[in-house]
């Protein structure tokens, strides 16, 4: 046994409550090591050596290491405890905080308390039933020309968009395309910012307390979140609070008074008098943005006005919560101050973050509820659009991110393939081995979609995906939404609104436990579960050009005598627990397993 790959810590994301008395507790080995894992634990103020054992159950396995983990039940809510893991060579070794040994005392014991008694419910009851649609209202739908900016472009131009192109998208239109999206069936809108601001993006906010005009007015919001609500469809509005744009008032002040400015203390200036050319004199958003100065949110007026804007719309027009902009950016006690603000209002608002990279230190569970999974995403594409990742690969990479947070976290991340920020899918398939044929690429946005909308956490769709948009980088992933209904791929449509239906249907696929089930490396083929109390959903999928056929095992421990094919591949022969299957290229199977 390798003892140098054993790891624990008696925190986050090791060790984390489930529970007001209960907590799930991890631990790492190295790939194949270890046969057999157990935690024994007792109350803490019980002499050393008292207390019961868990067997630990191996949950994940990443291209180097196994994870373990089990729940331990704790009435007093503190615990004492240590591992003993046995290797497939028959050595053993005991973990504890002074570290890995072969002798129980020398490895001594973990503690935990605070976290138990920290515990505070987890996200919002409904992320659970979530499938979010994310909707750029510039690019959506135009419901109302009267208030369209100065030369806007034809909604159905050829021509890629700009950055400084205008196409008309309002809130008017948004309110008419409910229906459309309430018979695709999601059921979260998520908004990029509706405030004041002259750009199409509106990152750059001039009045974070006025709707856009050329999106509409205040009644207009509300009426399209009314609606929402009518039609069981959450909505969660985008806030900017790194930075502002350039007309918010309290930068304009800085700009006309110079040092004198009661707000100059509100950003970071770095000389007066304020110039934004040839370079701002300021600190801004990304590099030499001028019209985005990064605010100072350790200045507590400015944190206070945050604050008061957030809180604002959810009083005024009953939004279900925010997804928060360059999150990363802002120090932690901001974010804190934030989200003992916002749940004190209702413990059902959400709160995600926007961070691109490792988010454990925002999801301690007193900041955000879940983040922008582009770690998810990086994966989704790499294995299914650019082909350039292998299915054991790519299984070691979506456990690994699972394993970087607690379950609550990973049930509220938005679990997006792509965003107003990323080429979209179908063009990031151009960059695949196999270059571009319109068929394969079809077929494996569709396995992506199958993968997403059947993984844990809240599947997120880019407006557009679901009816076969393409689209590079910003600001090309921006284009008009295609409403022509001869333009949309029908195809593509169907399966996206056909596997929600499954995923609302089954609640294994919304809230169940997840596992690996098998990875084929020579093949490109991978199966999981999902399953929750009697109900087991199995999803086998086959990225690769070619057909397979795949013999199977029952997943683990799963006494599975039967299986009912649901979606896909239906060519399937199963008896006694062990079966074989065919599937097409790019093809997959959703069954569920009959566990009599």
């Amino acid at each position: 046994m390798q003892k140098e790959a054993i790891y624990h810590i008696n925190d986050i994301p090791y060790l984390f409550t489930i529970g007001k008395h209960e907590v799930k507790i991890r631990i790492r080995a190295k790939r194949g090591d270890v046969c057999h894992c157990a935690l024994l634990h007792s109350d803490r103020y019980k002499p050393p050596g008292a207390g019961d054992a868990v067997k630990l159950d191996l949950v994940a396995t990443t291209e180097l290491h196994d994870y373990f983990e089990g729940v331990v039940y704790s009435p007093t809510k503190r615990i004492r405890y240590q591992f003993l893991l046995t290797g497939f060579d028959g050595s053993q070794a005991w973990c504890g905080e002074y570290g890995v040994s072969d002798n129980r005392q020398a490895a001594g014991y973990f503690h935990c308390a605070s976290v138990l008694a920290a515990y505070e419910g987890g996200p919002p009851t409904w992320v659970r039933d979530a499938v979010v649609y994310q909707i750029f209202p510039e690019r959506f739908a135009n419901g109302n020309p009267a208030i369209d900016p100065a030369g806007v472009r034809s909604w159905t131009s050829s021509e890629d968009p700009e950055s400084t192109s205008f196409y008309g998208g309002d809130l008017q239109g948004l309110f008419e395309k409910l229906p459309y999206l309430h018979d695709l069936g999601v059921n979260v809108l998520y908004l990029t910012p509706v405030f004041e601001s002259p750009s199409h993006h509106k990152y750059d906010t001039s009045d974070y307390y006025s709707i856009d005009s050329h999106f509409g007015q205040l009644e207009d919001i509300r009426r399209v979140v009314d609606e929402a609500h009518a039609l069981n469809m959450k909505v969660v509005l985008d806030a900017v609070f790194n930075h502002s744009g350039d007309r918010f008032f309290a930068f304009q002040d800085v700009v006309k008074n110079g040092a004198d400015s009661k707000y100059k203390d509100w950003f970071f200036i770095d000389r007066f008098p304020v110039v934004q050319s040839p370079e701002p004199s300021y600190e801004s958003f990304g590099i030499l943005s001028p019209s985005m100065p990064k605010l100072n949110t350790s200045n507590p007026e400015v944190v206070q006005y945050m604050l008061d804007v957030a809180k604002y719309w959810i009083r005024e027009i009953g939004i279900d919560g925010w997804r928060l902009d360059v999150a990363n950016e802002i120090d932690h006690s901001f974010w804190r101050r934030l989200r003992q603000e916002i749940k004190g209002i209702d413990r059902e608002l959400l709160l995600v973050g926007e961070i691109m990279h490792q988010s454990g230190a925002w999801l301690r569970g007193d900041q955000f509820d879940g983040v922008m999974n582009y770690l998810f995403r990086d994966a989704v594409i790499g294995f299914f659009a650019e082909q350039r990742t292998t299915a054991r690969a790519f299984a070691g990479q979506i456990e690994s991110i699972r394993m970087q947070y607690t379950d609550s976290a990973n049930s509220a991340m938005f679990n997006l393939i792509g965003s107003h920020d990323t080429e979209r899918f179908l063009t990031a398939c151009t960059k695949s081995v196999w270059g571009w044929h319109e068929k394969q690429e079809i077929a494996r946005l569709k396995l992506a979609a199958m993968f997403q909308l059947t993984y844990t956490g809240m599947p997120m769709i880019y407006y557009g995906d679901e009816v076969g948009m393409t689209g590079g980088e910003d600001p090309v992933c921006r284009k008009p939404m295609i409403w022509d209904e001869a333009n949309q791929n029908a195809t593509i449509h169907a399966h996206y609104k056909q596997l929600i239906a499954l995923r609302k249907e089954y609640p294994a696929l919304r809230e169940g436990e997840f596992q690996m089930w098998f990875v084929e490396e020579a093949d490109n083929t991978l199966g999981f579960i999902r399953y929750l109390a009697d109900q087991m959903i199995g999803i086998v999928l086959n990225n690769s050009p070619n057909e397979r056929k795949l013999r199977l095992d029952a997943p683990k421990g799963i006494g599975a005598q039967k299986l009912v094919p649901l979606f896909g591949s239906r060519d399937w022969e199963w008896s006694n627990g062990i079966g074989s299957c065919t599937l097409p290229p790019y093809g997959a199977s959703i069954v569920l397993f009959s566990l009599v």
